[in-house]
């Protein structure tokens, strides 16, 4: 059996060092727990947002052997059930749009974006095409993706960057309506900033938004890539609003560790996207799409939409019990949680991770907790216990 130098080794000599690893290999995963190559065992209160039902769910597993066993991928240009089944899903527990399916969120907002472009070109006399986006958000590390990202440490190397987003900033309605011009045909926004900090939208925030778009006959366009599926306590994040959007983009646990993403439009917008228009060899293959099913009928059976706003309420609570001068804040929504710190939150973590915990940093102070919808108030309170003793020795 490979040993864990001979992994470190082979993955410094044989792969692009895109990134920075933190030195451990994991071999196993079961619900809320993982094991290293070691044996040692881990509570994943991270997951980077993707194992939403824990890992290897047994409903899971199962769909995902049976779907292997009768066919794996196909072609597009020809039908498979579970593609279709998946599509109806979708539209059925969010706003009846109409899906594309891609593999990743940054493609799904590939997708969103192009879609945007041609919509901003129908029936007008003039080009529209600018998408206003905010500050500390983030959609994706693709070329169009990036350049929509409100981040400049993700831009630093791949300018020119592509031409047509704005950046205002988040939560400031003002500053949207400032940046409309006659080129302007959508607004793109997380419900929830992830990577710039578990940063929360108001609720007049995006009611405005959906005001002004309908007003300026633009798009609203939602990356509920780490929000959507129940991770914040309810099915979709915009439903904390009051709103619906014309478009939003899912990823991360849709498949839950299978490969997946997905834009949803309003079918008088998706109809905009014509043969030809957009394509993805993998996106919609039956293997994920089987995958995925299984994950929204756990979702469903399981109540965990409901258990992640009752445990995220919780985490929460026991979160701000922890009495420290440095801790700043505690916000989120169900279980996407960050804890903003005084100081540089990386040793924290590094520290958590030695005493069997994984959680995330993220822009330098905020440390993030992402546990899968599964979790119950005995990991929290064991995740607690682990992060005050870590704390507690800063």
């Amino acid at each position: 059996m490979i040993t864990e130098k001979q992994v470190f080794e082979q993955e410094k000599k044989f792969m692009v060092p895109v990134y920075k690893r933190i030195p451990v290999c994991f071999v196993k995963g079961a619900g809320i727990k993982l094991w290293d190559i070691n044996g040692k065992e881990y509570l994943d209160f991270f997951g980077q947002g993707v194992n939403g039902i824990g890992h290897c769910h047994p409903m899971l597993v199962k769909a995902i052997a049976e779907q292997a066993n009768k066919l794996i991928h196909f072609s597009n240009l020809y039908y498979t059930i579970p593609q279709v089944e998946l599509a109806k899903k979708l539209s059925e527990v969010s706003f009846g749009g109409k899906v594309f399916f891609a593999n990743s969120g940054a493609e799904a907002n590939e997708a969103a974006i192009k879609l945007a472009r041609i919509y901003g070109q129908e029936g007008s006399p003039r080009r529209r095409y600018e998408i206003i986006t905010t500050t500390g958000s983030f959609h994706g590390r693709t070329l169009a993706t990036l350049s929509a990202t409100g981040q400049e440490k993700i831009h630093k190397g791949f300018e020119p960057l592509v031409q047509g987003f704005k950046y205002v900033p988040f939560n400031d309605l003002e500053q949207v309506e400032k940046a409309i011009t006659p080129s302007t045909c959508a607004i793109l926004v997380e419900p929830i900033q992830g990577e710039g900090g578990v940063n929360v939208a108001t609720l007049d925030y995006l009611k405005g938004l959906r005001k002004l778009c309908d007003e300026q006959k633009i798009l609203l366009i939602l990356d509920e890539v780490q929000t959507g599926l129940g991770r914040c306590g309810k099915m979709f994040g915009y439903e904390h609003y009051e709103i619906i959007p014309d478009i939003i983009t899912l990823a991360k646990w849709l498949g839950s560790g299978v490969p997946i993403g997905a834009m949803l439009a309003k079918p008088q917008i998706a109809d905009l996207f014509l043969p030809g228009s957009h394509a993805s060899t993998f996106g919609g293959n039956p293997l994920a799409c089987a995958t995925t099913l299984a994950v929204i009928n756990v979702i469903i059976e399981e109540n965990l939409v409901e258990n992640a706003r009752e445990n995220g309420q919780y985490l929460m609570a026991r979160l701000s019990e922890l009495k420290y001068s440095y801790i700043k804040e505690v916000r989120g929504k169900g279980l996407m949680v960050g804890m903003e710190l005084e100081f540089p939150g990386g040793p924290i973590v590094e520290a958590c991770l030695q005493e069997g915990l994984i959680v995330n940093c993220t822009v330098e102070k905020v440390l993030r907790f992402l546990p899968p919808l599964i979790v119950t108030k005995q990991d929290i309170d064991r995740a607690i216990e682990i992060l005050n003793k870590v704390l507690k020795f800063r």
